[in-house]
């Protein structure tokens, strides 16, 4: 009951939010994404966070492609510390059609849907999607994730350059602290 509080509260806020807020470009969208390849794990490296993430440690979306088209999706993390209790979210993303899948609407609430915009992917030597730039046309929450919980400096320094090009103020990004293997805890 808490969880559903939290985010009925949170996606409340973000309404009220979008409704004070002036109205900008939206980020421009990868052209298109191949949706049994972006499935899997992604490590967040780094966000400007919604409410309940503020505090994440060892955060993990893990999206699974459903037989219907939706996406299932499982957000784990440790708020507060990597000693503490695992917390999960189980959000469902909504491709839009016509966007080359790089558009989704996530819901945690029925029937309110969050922007999610892929702005960013980039595919590893082998082919795999390595990293990605979910964003919002709002610049008010961002998200850089990897296959992998680490990237390079070099790596991180190009990325958040680009974050800045799309309009968001930077200074709000925090590096997400990840800790592998975890500790073992009671959950």
């Amino acid at each position: 009951m808490r969880s559903f509080l939290l985010c009925s509260f949170t996606l409340l806020a973000l309404v009220g939010c979008s409704l004070m807020s002036p109205r900008r470009e939206p980020i421009a969208l990868v052209p298109s994404i191949d949706l049994p390849r972006f499935m899997g794990d992604w490590y967040v490296i780094a966000t400007i966070p919604l409410w309940p993430e503020r505090k994440a440690y060892n955060p993990i979306e893990t999206y699974t492609l459903q037989a219907d088209g939706t996406i299932g999706v499982r957000y784990r993390m440790r708020k507060g510390g990597f000693d503490k209790p695992l917390k999960v979210y189980r959000p469902t993303g909504f491709v839009e059609p016509g966007t080359g899948n790089a558009l989704w609407g996530m819901q945690f609430v029925w029937p309110f849907k969050g922007e999610y915009r892929i702005a960013f992917v980039e595919s590893s030597p082998n082919g795999d999607y390595s990293a990605t730039i979910i964003a919002r046309s709002k610049r008010d929450y961002v998200w850089l994730m990897a296959r992998t919980p680490t990237i390079t400096e070099t790596d991180y320094q190009r990325y958040v350059q680009r974050i800045a090009a799309m309009g968001y103020d930077v200074a709000q990004l925090r590096r997400v602290p990840q800790q592998r293997p975890e500790p073992v805890t009671k959950d």
